[in-house]
């Protein structure tokens, strides 16, 4: 169970979104018929093609790219406010939202997929958790391969973009509750009421606020929350799917903390970066870390 054995996870599963060019601190991306240029530190390499012969939709310049500050400009007709795209059968709208998102992160297409294939090989019900849920793509996921999903996020807008998205996809009788709520309360509040799930997801922001103001910070409240985790996993858990960005990590640190916080429950824990594989020349873009602990006797390469 200890160690954290490195694999990079690429994702390359898309029609509807790809990353066509990247470099010199940007990306262009295209999500369904639009492109996109946004800002990326970590494209430090030459692009396919010079930035100005890029083109696209909209453009997101960056006032500070700590904290992803900055405004969306248009060149030409703007792409409407939002519009649909798909993967693997769930549909998502997506949009220019604030702080440069597209209401996606296609990058955690690996682990939908992932959790899919481990979710409907169980042969049992499945109870999953999804905190810091978004607006929802990995609960749609759970939920279409036949899950009982709990989805949590302290931001309302989102919560309601993925209660859309679950009409969108055509998946509005499948078992999803969705909750708007602090993470770490939730948490505490499903210890005391006895509540266990055989499943559990988290992608939590370096820093955020919940729905009453309360203050989130990676580095303070990581290990706590996986202390939780640990304690809502039913006697007979499946796997845990842990996702991190804009932290100062290594992927050791992740699977380290995430494999001592499950000590005790056997099975795998794998480890490393997830990237987006991009167009033409087979470069990869790395978007964050992740860690995710499986049952033994369901992983698999």
């Amino acid at each position: 169970m200890m160690g954290a054995e490195y694999r990079l996870l690429v994702c390359d599963d898309w029609r509807d979104y790809e990353l066509l060019d990247s470099g010199d601190g940007r990306k262009l991306e295209r999500f369904g018929a639009y492109r996109f240029e946004r800002p990326d530190a970590q494209a430090m390499w030459r692009p396919q093609k010079p930035i100005t012969q890029w083109t696209s939709d909209a453009v997101f310049a960056s006032q500070d790219d700590e904290e992803e500050r900055g405004a969306w400009t248009h060149r030409g007709q703007p792409p409407p406010r939002e519009w649909p795209i798909a993967w693997n059968g769930v549909t998502l709208n997506a949009r220019c939202a604030a702080f440069r998102h597209m209401g996606v992160f296609p990058e955690h297409s690996v682990h939908w997929r992932w959790a899919m294939d481990r979710i409907q090989a169980a042969g049992r019900p499945v109870r999953l958790l999804n905190l810091f849920g978004y607006t929802g793509m990995m609960s749609l996921a759970a939920a279409k391969a036949g899950a009982e999903v709990v989805h949590l996020d302290a931001s309302a807008k989102s919560i309601g973009q993925g209660r859309e998205n679950q009409s969108l996809s055509g998946l509005d009788d499948k078992p999803i509750r969705w909750i708007c709520d602090d993470a770490m309360k939730f948490v505490e509040r499903e210890m005391r009421r006895g509540r266990r799930y055989d499943a559990i997801v988290l992608d939590p922001p370096k820093f955020g606020r919940g729905p009453k103001n309360e203050i989130w910070k990676f580095e303070e409240g990581f290990s706590d929350l996986l202390a939780g985790v640990r304690a809502l996993l039913s006697e007979t858990p499946l796997f845990v799917i842990a996702t991190v960005y804009a932290v100062r990590l290594s992927y050791i640190s992740v699977a380290q903390t995430v494999s001592t916080a499950l000590d005790g429950l056997g099975g795998d824990t794998e480890s490393g970066e997830m990237a987006i594989l991009e167009s033409g020349r087979g470069f990869v873009l790395p978007t964050g870390l992740y860690a995710r602990w499986s049952a033994a006797g369901t992983d698999s390469p």
